[in-house]
């Protein structure tokens, strides 16, 4: 059965190995022009910042390097129903360096398109078992990102040796250099 989370839970994360499912919704005809929403991770370090360079996970670059971290690739319409975008983690090869895997969705040239995730809808993360797509735990973003174009859906973090997946739901306004920034060395 499925914990519903609500910003700013926590739950335990028990499976060695799952898939993170991200998905969303635009609204009919805000802009005029397609939306290209993207998936990125990041995997810090102690300090709160990248790892490395190769440590930041998007379309360019589909592979965490220890390999525990396996983006599935862009999707550039979002069309569908699901996951739009989907993450594979294994925590039994993350670099025991790796204290945190954040979750950051952003709307790509959201400034050029005047797009906004408050002309999105229906934005979740969850965590589900990649042997049986049961979901463990799901976070609904319920609030209205009105001029945020970069959002941090989740992150899983380990505190005394357990990993643990907290909804976060925080937005920035600067696209996804505002999370580079943040998360760079």
């Amino acid at each position: 059965m499925a914990i519903n989370l609500e910003k700013g839970q926590r739950e335990k994360i028990s499976l060695p190995s799952f898939k993170v499912g991200l998905g969303w919704d635009s609204n009919q005809n805000a802009t005029g022009e397609a939306y290209d929403i993207d998936a990125s991770v990041f995997l810090l370090g102690n300090d709160g910042k990248l790892i490395s360079d190769n440590h930041f996970v998007f379309f360019n670059n589909l592979n965490s390097p220890d390999g525990a971290v396996v983006h599935s690739g862009d999707n550039l319409t979002g069309a569908g129903d699901g996951d739009d975008e989907i993450i594979n983690v294994d925590l039994s090869k993350i670099s025991a360096d790796v204290n945190e895997i954040n979750f950051v969705v952003t709307i790509h040239k959201a400034a050029d398109r005047r797009q906004n995730f408050g002309q999105i809808r229906n934005s979740y993360i969850r965590i589900m078992n990649q042997q049986t797509n049961e979901v463990q735990v799901k976070y609904e973003l319920d609030e209205d990102f009105s001029i945020e174009t970069a959002v941090e859906f989740g992150r899983i973090y380990k505190r005394n040796d357990e990993w643990r997946f907290e909804a976060v739901g925080n937005g920035l306004k600067g696209g996804l250099q505002d999370f580079l920034t943040k998360y760079q060395k």
